[in-house]
């Protein structure tokens, strides 16, 4: 195969915990009588709440086909390759086991907000019934993994760290700016899980976290690194993993395209504030990233997007993150299928692929 795949999960394989019928078929092609990948196949998750192996396991039993780890993309993931910030102390935000998360990604002292929140008491009193040796703590960066559970205390205890140069149980220093790193995985504003409508996601959070820091300090909050659907880095690391796959498969043809099922194309970050990471990938091989919706998801086939493209950014409601920039072509997709299934099939028809 000259081609691969990355599959969005929620919205188009499950809606919630639930399978949506048409992935199961959809993957009995993909796979030969021994249960190996006809093609090379990322799954992309815009998901930070588990290691890959759970989610992995979670597909194997849903999909009902073996599906490795190495063929998972939490929105996490390319956290790997920032090995500058591994050694150092960072405090992570989210749901889940986060510090197994940290450490299985490289980083050597992770610190959750729970813990630091235990060392100070008085920092976290917006609910009165746990207010209380302060100890002293410290902590280098701050890695947003996902939503967390109690938003006051994260969002709290976050906006700390940053005002203090990572030294939470000391007075602000608002002057201190730019302010420690901060790097995001995810930046969904909604996501579809069972209800009719669509749930908030860590970029409501985010939204949360950059307006109460501009309300204070007056200047914008800034990351070193926006990760996960639409950046261009996951799609880079993505196409990494797939590269990877065909290698190991001993397949000689190069990737030419890659089909992103649920997805969007790629977005750039306004400004790349980094790109060191560039050096831990190969140069980018395929040619063409197309992007193949399904009607499954949170995507509505029956919105417009305006003719006249220098209307759209005031015409259209944007509901990406501040820090990308909008290109009304981005919102185009190169196909619309009914289902993942659909998606499949219209594949090996472009590419004329016969398993």
């Amino acid at each position: 195969p000259s081609f691969g795949f990355l599959f969005d999960i929620d919205g188009v394989l499950v809606r919630g915990k639930t399978p949506i019928p048409a992935a199961k078929k959809a993957f009995q092609k993909l796979v030969n009588s021994q249960g190996q990948f006809l093609v090379p196949v990322v799954f992309v998750t815009n998901a930070g709440d588990c290691l890959r192996q759970k989610k992995a396991d979670q597909l194997s039993r849903l999909l009902g086909v073996p599906v490795s780890q190495d063929q998972v993309m939490m929105s996490h993931s390319p956290l790997r390759m920032f090995k500058r910030y591994h050694e150092k102390c960072v405090l992570v935000s989210g749901q889940g086991p986060l510090l197994e998360i940290a450490q299985d990604l490289g980083f050597c002292q992770p610190i959750t907000i729970e813990t630091l929140r235990e060392k100070h008491p008085l920092l976290d009193v917006v609910d009165h019934d746990r207010r209380p040796s302060v100890l002293v703590s410290e902590c280098f960066s701050v890695v947003l993994f996902g939503e967390p559970v109690r938003w006051e205390t994260n969002l709290q205890l976050i906006i700390d760290v940053l005002l203090t140069s990572g030294y939470p149980g000391n007075p602000y220093h608002p002057e201190n700016y730019p302010h420690i790193p901060v790097l995001a995985c995810n930046m969904d504003l909604m996501w579809v899980a069972e209800a009719q409508s669509p749930r908030f996601g860590h970029g409501t959070f985010m939204v949360c976290l950059e307006n109460i820091y501009k309300k204070i300090t007056g200047k914008d909050l800034k990351y070193e690194v926006l990760m996960g659907k639409p950046s261009k880095l996951t799609y880079q690391y993505a196409e990494y993993l797939i590269r990877a796959q065909a290698a190991e498969r001993q397949w000689k043809q190069p990737i030419q395209t890659l089909y992103a099922v649920g997805g969007s194309a790629a977005l750039s970050q306004d400004e790349e504030i980094d790109n060191s990471w560039e050096n831990e990938l190969a140069s980018a091989a395929a040619a063409h990233c197309r992007s193949v919706l399904v009607c499954t998801g949170v995507y509505n086939p029956h919105t417009e997007v305006p003719v006249d493209t220098r209307e759209s950014v005031t015409e259209t409601v944007f509901h990406g993150h501040r820090d990308f920039r909008f290109d009304p072509a981005l919102v185009e997709p190169d196909h619309i299928v009914p289902d993942v299934d659909a998606a499949v099939d219209l594949v090996f028809q472009l590419e004329n692929f016969a398993p």
